[in-house]
């Protein structure tokens, strides 16, 4: 089929909507409808109208029990225990803080005193082995006394 060659071009179907036949409307009332009252009223009025039931007056609040002492202590021990949680992770959290701060401190000591020890044991005496240097020679003991 060529679309563009107006000679050959199908004829199109047309549909044409039926319209439906209208439903009757019925008009339901919610409920039955009261009857019909008329009144005379003393200066000679006549009133017509629906009758409609009474209102009920409301039933009184019973009274609210107290509120059992009992419980409000365990909510208020609860909201407490709340509240201290916090406090005691921040304690623990101190604490651990603080023993790690002292072993840092052991270790540092440590590393100090060690570093001081193998200098005295590995460091060099330039020509000194320490201490006081005594010479000894043949000497003559008198009374007590080194002679030379």
């Amino acid at each position: 089929m060529n679309h563009h060659d107006p000679t050959r071009w199908e004829t199109a179907e047309i549909h044409h909507p039926v319209p439906m036949a209208p439903a009757p409307l019925v008009v339901q009332q919610p409920h039955p409808l009261p009857d019909v009252q008329t009144i005379q009223l003393p200066d000679g009025r006549i009133i017509t109208g629906y009758a409609i039931a009474p209102t009920k007056a409301p039933e009184p609040v019973a009274e609210r029990p107290a509120i059992n002492p009992l419980a409000v202590n365990i909510a208020l021990g609860g909201i407490g225990f709340a509240a201290a949680c916090g406090g005691l992770m921040l304690l623990t959290t101190f604490i651990a803080a603080v023993a790690a701060l002292i072993q840092q401190l052991v270790i540092l000591a440590a590393v100090i005193f060690g570093g001081f020890i193998a200098a005295q044991v590995l460091g060099t005496n330039h020509g000194r082995t320490g201490g006081t240097v005594v010479n000894i020679r043949r000497a003559v003991i008198k009374r007590n006394h080194f002679h030379n």
